[in-house]
């Protein structure tokens, strides 16, 4: 072996041969040389085993000669490891920044270094994995030369680029970056570039690498590669899924479908960071554009030209901490910061993560379920830093009204940390003022921080309504109306038929098991949320705490508490008032849990009519839906009026986003979601199954009511104890308990009328042994006259069984595939609208139907750019998916000239613009300045194949004088 000099340590290398497009020449020798540490000392590694190759010649790699080096070796140090390429039986020489040539005429050129050897390794796989596949499809020695220098050159500025990043103002690079897309692509200036990544385009088995061009509205891709130039350009709008896929050549790739094509893009660098934003892109998009009904943007991403890559992935962590602690949509996440927070029933500090928000200081703990705490500021005494010491590095103390201190230690930090919480307390204080005994500051100050077992065992379950002044609630009382004061169950509570003293026995037992949980662990809404609390859940609430910890669980009591007098006044401004929604609600009162008590009587009633309209007051855009009357009478029943009131905000505005719309996009994006999981969970059904959106129509209303409209109540208020604890994920886990339970019928049956008796048997006949009241029948039963006995269920038993074989499900999880099938909830929703469309307008028509599709695409399109680019002007809002499907995407003058020059057969030269004006004003007949499709195409029709007396009407009607813009009669007509 030839003497090397001190400063080259070789590592790995491998022979790279001719490889073809059939997989003929294959690798001739991946190899461990010699092993030279830093110290000198060398080691020797065995060899790697050598593989099969057909024998030929071996390619000239001249072109990476001095190329490959230039980029990849530029550190000044030298790495101890490092990949090298051999290049056998290149002539051609040229100097190495790290040295010399190292045997014969062999060239070497290092492609990665390490530090450590696990580091090397790695790279080592990833080259396996995405580069030496990918090779196989090159037939050509130059072509392989040029995708390999590409590739290090493009990962290498990918990774400079990736650093630069990260820093606050604008780096170089991105700049250069913004320049080269701006003239490849030639964009308006408003079309602001996100990111951009090095990578790979797949057209069939050929990758053509480039780069990645990431904007607000567009995915673009640009590659120069052997001369030859491609350019993609997809709207965001136009995507119908994206998915992590694999190929026959890569393990992980990002596939991109639309409606004609589907495109693969691998070998990135930071895959899941490119999904992400993909992701995050594509959702931000479609639903501004064809969502805008209920969707709110975050303040940051409210000016779409601003958007940046960290606007984005802050999006993605406000969402998942709103939906982790299922807080408010307008809360905005200021901090996370890993910690440890001393938990008492265990006697040892739990380490997680501390979430810092506008109002709220949260906890989740490391492992999953094992403790999480939500603590609203407006429940917050003080915030103080304690003494640092060894044990207790970095403490702080939040002390809240109920007796109750938590403490933080290992808070990185902490003082802007506690600086910040300070402001935002101060803050939340002075707009909610809250009054309560300051005696209980007095016992708080002299009492343990930390041992919050003695804090709470003293304290009343009535502390969890905040204590106001006498005069405020007075005041409060007299023009308040005249509210239902007590749960309704409190009133119309009936004993049971069958072992009263049993079934009383057993709920006494649970309101045992729960006191004394309170007494450990808290019993306001900043109590320690354990895997305890989980299964006391899971066995049911007792009757007369379920209210109180329905409010509790959902945070609703903090809403409560920081808004007195304000449900009052809604009810004050919306009864008397009569308006489609008011009428809505007057025909489903009566259908409304009609085999309770509580809603024979018009005490009932009036309560559900109260807590109906007055929400429809306060979220115009919800209004009222049907099923919220069913969940509302259910809220009634465990809670007072004005409680059940906050219980509904919680639920539409928060616990189920989008369900409560004429649409129902939320329910529809879970629905999906739940055939996701029936695939991966129930194998064997969903394969029986072949088409599952007929399980999806069945399992809707368990989405859309909790499952209060097809099971007996009784036992449908156990799901609904567990929905306010664990959220979607409850009602997810227990759908597939009952598919699986019916596993074996659904599987024999022979249509889904069959399927539907299946369930629907199964679900009427589940019980409540625990219950203290009567049996209620589901009046939504179709099976309750069956003559043969059918086997019970008891509820307990089958949330045990949800939560032990499918409660494995993390918020995370849910929240990623609920963003996946929103793409194709939307997209299915566009799919419709285009096909009502094109069915009203094919008969009036005489335009073939695949070129007034083509019309279709054409005119959304054109819609669309102006919704890209143009700022909002002073007009009848251009896209309104409650409006009807033919006048839903609409169109200004300035776009219909635009369309008119590409389309219309009468196109005059410099003529042309004023003869699109003139059209254009005899359109629009309602003078808004607008035109849907129908008008659009019917023009065309008359143009393309009208009478020629038509033609002639038309064309004469576009001269009229004196003013074209007042329109006389209709276009078609005398």
């Amino acid at each position: 072996m030839r003497k090397r000099t001190p400063y080259v340590q070789l590592q790995y290398f491998f022979f790279l041969m001719s490889l073809s497009l059939t997989n003929k020449y294959c690798l001739k020798d991946i190899r461990v040389s010699y092993l030279q540490l830093p110290y000198k000392k060398t080691v020797r590694l065995e060899d790697w085993s050598r593989l099969e190759s057909e024998k030929r010649p071996s390619p000239s790699w001249g072109r990476l000669v001095g190329a490959l080096d230039a980029v990849l070796d530029s550190n000044a140090r030298v790495a101890p490891f490092r990949i090298l390429l051999q290049v056998p039986g290149s002539q051609v020489y040229s100097p190495i920044a790290c040295g010399e040539l190292l045997s014969g005429s062999d060239v070497y050129w290092a492609i990665a270094t390490g530090a450590t050897l696990e580091e090397i390794n790695q790279h080592w796989d990833w080259l396996e994995q995405n580069l030496l596949h990918t090779l196989s499809v090159f037939d050509n020695k130059d072509d392989i030369a040029s995708f390999v220098k590409g590739k290090v050159k493009a990962l290498i500025a990918e990774e400079t680029s990736s650093r630069l990043a990260e820093q606050e103002e604008e780096p170089e690079k991105f700049r250069e970056a913004l320049v080269k897309f701006e003239a490849r692509f030639n964009f308006p200036e408003a079309e602001k570039l996100v990111t951009y990544y090095s990578c790979c385009c797949w057209k069939g088995r050929v990758p053509r690498q480039g780069w990645l061009y990431l904007s607000i509205n567009h995915l673009c891709f640009y590659s120069f590669f052997l001369g030859k130039e491609l350019k993609l350009v997809v709207p965001w709008v136009d995507i119908q899924k994206l998915e992590r896929t694999s190929n026959v050549f890569l393990t992980d790739t990002i596939r991109i479908t639309t409606q004609n094509k589907e495109r693969d893009f691998s070998m990135f660098l930071n895959l899941d960071e490119v999904f992400k934003i993909m992701e995050q892109l594509a959702d931000v998009t479609l639903r501004r554009l064809l969502d805008n009904e209920v969707f709110d943007l975050d303040p940051d991403l409210q000016e779409p030209s601003q958007i940046t890559k960290r606007d984005l992935e802050a999006r993605a962590q406000n969402e998942f901490f709103r939906a982790f602690f299922r807080l408010p949509r307008r809360e905005r996440l200021h901090a996370v910061v890993g910690c440890s927070l001393w938990t008492p029933f265990s006697r040892c500090h739990t380490v997680g993560r501390m979430f810092a928000s506008d109002r709220y200081v949260c906890f989740a703990s490391k492992e999953d379920g094992c403790c999480n705490v939500i603590l609203p500021l407006r429940e917050v005494v003080s915030i103080e830093k304690m003494e640092d010491t060894s044990l207790l590095p970095n403490p702080i103390i939040i002390s809240i009204r109920s007796k109750m201190a938590f403490q933080f230690i290992e808070l990185k930090d902490r003082d802007n940390l506690v600086e910040s919480l300070l402001m935002r307390l101060k803050q939340v204080h002075a707009n909610h003022p809250v009054h309560y005994d300051t005696s209980r500051d007095e016992d708080m100050q002299t009492s343990p921080v930390f041992h919050s077992t003695s804090m709470c065992s003293d304290h009343k379950f009535g502390d969890l309504e905040m204590v106001s002044s006498q005069n405020s609630e007075e005041s409060e009382k007299e023009k308040s109306p005249r509210l239902h004061p007590e749960a309704l169950i409190s009133v119309f509570q009936q004993a049971g038929s069958q072992s009263p003293d049993s079934r009383m026995s057993r709920e006494q037992i649970k309101i045992s098991l729960w006191n004394d949980h309170f007494v450990e662990y808290g019993r306001t809404v900043c109590m320690f949320r354990t895997e305890k609390i989980r299964k006391l859940v899971a066995m049911g609430i007792p009757e007369s705490l379920r209210g109180r910890l329905w409010l509790l669980f959902s945070d609703a009591v903090t809403d409560l508490a920081s808004h007195p007098g304000y449900y009052g006044n809604l009810v004050e401004e919306s009864m008397g008032k009569c308006c489609l929604v008011t009428e809505e609600i007057e025909r489903d009162l009566h259908r409304s849990l009609p085999e309770h008590p509580a809603f024979q009587n018009e005490i009932g009633i009036a309560a559900l009519r109260r807590v109906l309209t007055a929400y429809a007051h306060r979220n115009p855009k919800i209004g009222y839906c049907q099923s919220m009357n069913i969940l509302t009478s259910v809220l009634l029943l465990y809670a007072k009026e004005e409680e059940a009131f906050w219980l509904l905000v919680a639920v539409c505005e928060r616990m189920l986003p989008d369900y409560f719309n004429h649409r129902v996009i939320g329910a529809q994006v879970d629905q999906s979601v739940f055939e996701e999981l029936i695939k991966e969970h129930l194998p064997e059904l969903a394969e029986h199954m072949n088409d599952l959106s007929a399980l999806a129509s069945i399992s809707l209303s368990w989405f859309l009511t909790l499952f209060l409209s097809i099971m007996p109540l009784e036992s449908a208020v156990s799901v609904v104890d567990c929905f306010f604890y664990d959220g979607i994920k409850a009602i997810f886990q227990l759908g597939l308990a009952v598919l699986e339970a019916n596993a074996q019928g659904l599987c024999s049956s022979k249509d889904d009328g069959q399927a539907l008796m299946v369930l629907s048997r199964f679900l009427d006949h589940i019980k409540n042994e625990d219950s203290p009241g009567p049996p209620v029948g589901s009046h939504h039963a179709f099976f309750s006259d069956d003559q043969e006995p059918y086997p019970g269920t008891d509820i307990a038993d089958l949330i045990r069984d949800s939560y032990e074989k499918f409660g494995d499900q993390s918020v995370e999880q849910i929240e990623h595939l609920r963003c996946k099938h929103r793409i194709r909830v939307l997209q299915g929703h566009e799919d419709t609208t285009k096909q009502n469309v094109l069915r009203v307008v094919i008969p009036e028509v005489s335009i073939p139907p695949e070129d007034l599709e083509e019309l279709y695409d054409l005119f959304k399109r054109e819609h669309m750019m102006s919704c890209y680019w143009e700022q909002p002007r002073p007009m009848a809002p251009r896209h309104d998916p409650s409006r009807p499907y033919a006048e839903q995407y609409r169109i200004d003058a300035r776009q219909f000239a635009h369309l008119f020059q590409l389309v219309s057969p009468w196109t005059c030269g410099a003529h042309t613009e004023i003869l699109a004006e003139r059209t254009f004003r005899l359109l629009d007949d309602n003078m808004d300045h607008l035109i849907e499709f129908k008008a659009f195409v019917s023009c065309l029709d008359v143009m393309y194949n009208g009478e020629m007396n038509e033609k002639i009407k038309l064309l004469y009607r576009l001269h009229i004088p004196p003013d074209l813009s007042q329109q006389m009669f209709p276009i078609w007509g005398c």
